[in-house]
């Protein structure tokens, strides 16, 4: 019968669980974040702690279904327990990755290591090909860690996992034996920019009713002709939502435009496309009480000049932005203008509004051009 072997890199290891883990296990399983993202019973009792120690985790091994181990680290002088990874088997060379930290650990890069070694075992013992991974969608920790491991994310799988009682939806990615265990892509993360008048930051999920303001305006939903009408106060959130993965992807950085004293919403700005072989497109909208105060034109000028600082200072490097705006759009052209782009063409019928297709004006802007 398979045992867990212990597994050390010298600082984090690997091992067999044991009765000395219930009082952590209890206290992880019943932490907020736990209870969030993975399927612990509500609540979790000393029982539970005990039959995972003493049924759940032995039986994996004894069935050659999971292969779990008890992920144990330093805090400070002494070694305690960190939380629990576990490789469980799905046949021919197959295994779903399963992780959970206890708070103590979260943040501190322990779990990460311990799924390190848990892989390099896996494929070289259990002569793994591939390990799939699975999450909820909108457990960025998770996500994060995988990335950092090599794993892709391929996308959501809508109400695939069961949780609470219910299917939602999650994230799925795989790691292949002989991959590099490292990100294949940049994670994009959105830097906070202090202008004169204006800061950009992150979004946020408090700005819902902001955007629902702005996107419900007769003229921003006229110029945006792919936004739904009537827009809800779902779809603001929907949208919030939504800005966080094209950032882990590496595709597109967006910022939440806000006064610098409140912090209130004016608007959003975004890079986007970045990779693409036309190259980055910066694109904006404001709320209705942010317009005729320069704060779009400031707004973008502060995106593009992030886009051109090199990487090794903090921006993303490129040597040209992109921007398409659609003729008639006299105010989307005279923050081109003011921010030094050059228009290069017309697309006929380039751009979608509420009445249909526009012609749109595309321009670019190079390092030099910046104003």
């Amino acid at each position: 019968m398979l045992v867990a072997p212990v597994l050390t890199d010298g600082t984090v290891t690997l091992r067999a669980h044991r009765d000395e883990d219930l009082e952590a296990i209890l206290e992880q399983s019943n932490d907020p974040l736990s209870r969030t993202w993975t399927r612990v019973p509500v609540p979790y009792t000393r029982e539970d702690a005990r039959r995972f120690v003493r049924e759940a985790m032995p039986g994996g091994w004894a069935t050659d279904e999971e292969w779990g181990f008890a992920l144990e680290a330093y805090d400070g002088a002494a070694s305690r327990f960190a939380g629990t990874v576990s490789l469980r088997n799905q046949g021919e060379g197959r295994a779903e990755i399963a992780y959970g930290a206890h708070p103590w650990a979260r943040g501190r890069g322990i779990v990460e290591a311990g799924l390190r070694l848990l892989l390099d075992w896996g494929f070289a013992e259990r002569d793994l090909d591939t390990v799939i991974w699975w999450a909820q969608e909108g457990n960025w920790a998770s996500r994060k860690v995988a990335w950092r491991l090599g794993f892709s994310c391929d996308g959501v799988v809508r109400r695939w996992q069961g949780h609470r009682g219910e299917l939602v939806d999650a994230w799925v990615g795989t790691l292949h034996r002989g991959e590099e265990r490292a990100p294949r892509n940049a994670w994009l993360e959105v830097p906070r920019i202090h202008g004169q008048h204006i800061v950009l930051r992150r979004h946020r999920d408090d700005d819902a009713v902001r955007v629902l303001e702005a996107c419900s305006d007769e003229r921003t939903a006229y110029w945006l002709g792919l936004m739904p009408v009537p827009y809800t106060l779902g779809n603001a959130e929907a949208f919030l939502r939504t800005r966080s993965d094209p950032m882990a992807r590496g595709v597109a950085v967006h910022w939440m435009v806000a006064d610098p004293t409140t912090d209130l919403a004016l608007g959003t700005v975004s890079l986007m496309d970045l990779g693409g072989h036309a190259g980055a497109e910066v694109g904006y909208w404001a709320h209705p009480d942010a317009r005729g105060r320069g704060v779009m034109t400031e707004a973008v000028r502060l995106a593009v000049r992030h886009a051109f600082i090199d990487v090794v200072d903090g921006g993303l490097g490129l040597d040209k932005v992109r921007l398409v705006s659609a003729v008639d759009n006299s105010a989307s052209r005279r923050i081109a203008a003011a921010v030094g782009f050059r228009e290069v063409g017309t697309e006929r019928r380039g751009t979608l509004c509420r009445d249909g297709r526009h012609d749109a004006v595309v321009y670019d802007l190079l390092p030099a051009d910046l104003t």
